[in-house]
This record gives C-alpha cells, structure tokens and sequence, in this order.
C-alpha cells in the first residue's frame, strides 16, 4: 500500500480508521524546537522540545527529558520526563518518570509516580466522570483555582 505524505481522512484502503498507536503514526518535536500555539493529533505524540499553549491528542503523548510544556495537555494517556506547567487531562494512565516536574493540575484515571519525580499541585483522580469533565481546553491553573475559590 502506497502512502502519501498528505492523506486526506486518517484512513486505511478498507475505509477503516487508522490505529492511532501505530508506530508510524508518531509525531515528533525535536529538541531545539519551540513552538507557540495550539497542537491537536489524533495520533501520539512525543515533545522533546518547547511548547507554549494547549496539546491535544487522541493517542499517547511522551515528554522528554529535554521538553517541556508550558500549558494545558489533553490525552488519552502520558509519559512525563521533561517538565510541565499548566493543566494535565489523562483519560487513562498518567506516568511521572523520576526526572519528570510538574507544577499544576492532575485529572487523570490512574497516576504512576517514580521515586525523584516532582509534583506540586492539586490532583483529581480515579473513575469518577465529573473530574474527567471538570477541564475544558484553554482553562489555566489559575482560572480552575478562582473558581474554586
């Protein structure tokens, strides 16, 4: 099967949805790279750069040692490394590796901390559909604690 660098739809010949976790469906920011804005994938996605502004993905998202993200992230599960300020959404399993900061918010199903991993924060987890309903995108830290307020 031919691929084409600009598919339109995400689709397989079948007509089926492409695996969102399939390894050549990985986006990458390399490090040395610095991106402002808004980032949506349906697929996973690995930052070992700088992203200022909201991430969303469908997949998984890994942050490595060398990235960081200084906003909201909304994903289905995560692998943290690097360094994160804002709001984090996790649908499934967020994982704190031991070189992983984190200053924020949690909302997540399952949350794994490594021993050096930091965290400073508010966390809000377990099956509960009102925490996982409780972020919208664009909402900062400071805004979810005027409200609670």
């Amino acid at each position: 099967m031919a691929k084409t660098m600009f598919n339109k739809g995400n689709t397989t010949n079948t007509g089926k949805m492409a695996n969102v976790n399939a390894p050549d469906r990985l986006n990458r920011i390399v490090e040395g790279t610095s991106i402002e804005g808004e980032i949506k994938a349906d697929s996973n996605l690995r930052i070992d750069g700088f992203v200022k502004g909201l991430v969303q993905t469908k997949g998984r998202l890994v942050i490595g040692t060398h990235g960081k993200v200084d906003g909201d992230i909304i994903c289905q599960n995560a692998d943290v490394e690097g360094e994160i300020t804002g709001t984090i959404k996790v649908e499934e399993l967020l994982s704190l590796k031991s070189t992983a900061r984190l200053t924020g918010k949690i909302i997540t199903h399952k949350l794994a901390i490594e021993s050096g991993a930091e965290f400073t924060g508010t966390c809000d987890m377990g099956g509960g559909k009102s925490a996982m309903n409780n972020i919208k995108a664009g909402v900062t830290v400071e805004d979810i604690l005027e409200e609670h307020a």
